[in-house]
């Protein structure tokens, strides 16, 4: 599990696999809460069966579904790494799990989920944004975003700034697709870097209306950051979060900068409810200050039948 994960995490660090103010990412309501699931918690399930992985995720109450690269029309780059690692993840499916964009949208249809957003690679966004975009409208999705910023883009402030520019423009792009751009943190970032918090950086050096963020409450507290803090600092900058929990608390024993840090941690990650994050207040302050989209995200989840219904289960109880 921690190597598949390691494995993972490496390839979207580089850019090579795949890399909202108060408005929502969709049209759902926010009565009751529409939680959704990072498909990346169930890859195997969906290799094997999509229908069934699918059908398993209406029972047990989830409304949506963040879908993971490389696509059909990802950059061959994305698509190569991709296939250089999947040996070792034991699983080859992303994107539509081998069926085309229209197929997929209907199996989703049948089980009453939407594709609300989607990570994908800094290049394929860069360059392929009306491919994108024709895929998004076909699914009813309006977010794209990236899960990391490769680690040669951030070796630096200058990097960062940078970063924050190229935002912008993947941003600006989106609009005129009529998407919208959000930027997913991990946990490097947290940490002053020549004077300045680079996550603060991309924050305030970014539009707020070209630029939205996804919250991963996990590396954002192992970064040694308060993700309350950060919602009501920034309201309205991020409209859809990722919810796990940690058994015990737990910061980077650097700057979270390089994989072996987040390989240190994987092991405290476990089903809401069953660790010491207030999910409670995090949510609470999320739907308070602009976010609509709340992803349970359990990456290759084990037994998840149980696990991800006790996650659903557990965060109805707090945030109905």
């Amino acid at each position: 599990m921690k190597r598949r994960q390691f494995l993972y995490n490496t390839a979207i660090g580089t850019g090579a696999v795949m890399s909202l103010g108060f408005q929502s990412c969709s049209s759902t309501t926010s009565e009751p809460t529409p939680y959704g699931l990072g498909l990346f918690s169930i890859p195997f399930m969906l290799d094997k069966d999509l229908r069934s992985g699918f059908k398993m995720l209406a029972d047990m109450g989830y409304k949506e579904v963040e879908l993971y690269g490389p696509f059909p029309f990802s950059v061959q780059a994305a698509k190569d790494s991709w296939a250089a690692v999947t040996p070792q993840l034991g699983f080859s499916g992303s994107g539509f799990f081998g069926h085309d964009v229209k197929e997929f949208a209907s199996i989703l249809k049948e089980y009453g989920l939407k594709a609300t957003s989607t990570h994908a690679d800094l290049e394929t966004l860069k360059t392929r944004m009306p491919q994108m975009a024709e895929a998004a409208h076909t699914l009813g999705m309006e977010c794209v975003g990236i899960p990391s910023i490769p680690p040669e883009l951030r070796t630096s402030l200058d990097d960062y700034k940078r970063m924050a520019e190229v935002f912008n423009e993947i941003g600006e792009s989106a609009k005129k697709e009529g998407l919208k751009y959000i930027y997913h943190n991990h946990g490097y970032g947290f940490h002053e870097m020549e004077g300045e918090i680079p996550i603060n950086l991309i924050l305030e050096n970014t539009d707020p209306d070209l630029v939205y963020l996804e919250m991963d409450i996990y590396w954002t507290a192992a970064g040694g950051a308060n993700p309350v803090d950060y919602l009501k600092k920034y309201p309205g900058r991020y409209i859809a979060m990722h919810l796990k929990d940690m058994k015990e608390k737990k910061t980077f024993s650097g700057d979270g900068g390089d994989p072996t840090q987040w390989i240190e941690l994987f092991p405290y990650m476990t089903t809401a409810g069953d660790g010491v994050m207030d999910l409670k207040a995090i949510v609470d302050a999320g739907a308070e200050n602009g976010v609509k989209h709340f992803f349970i995200e359990q990456d290759m989840v084990a037994n998840p039948e149980v696990a991800l219904k006790r996650s659903i289960d557990y965060l109805k109880s707090v945030h109905p």
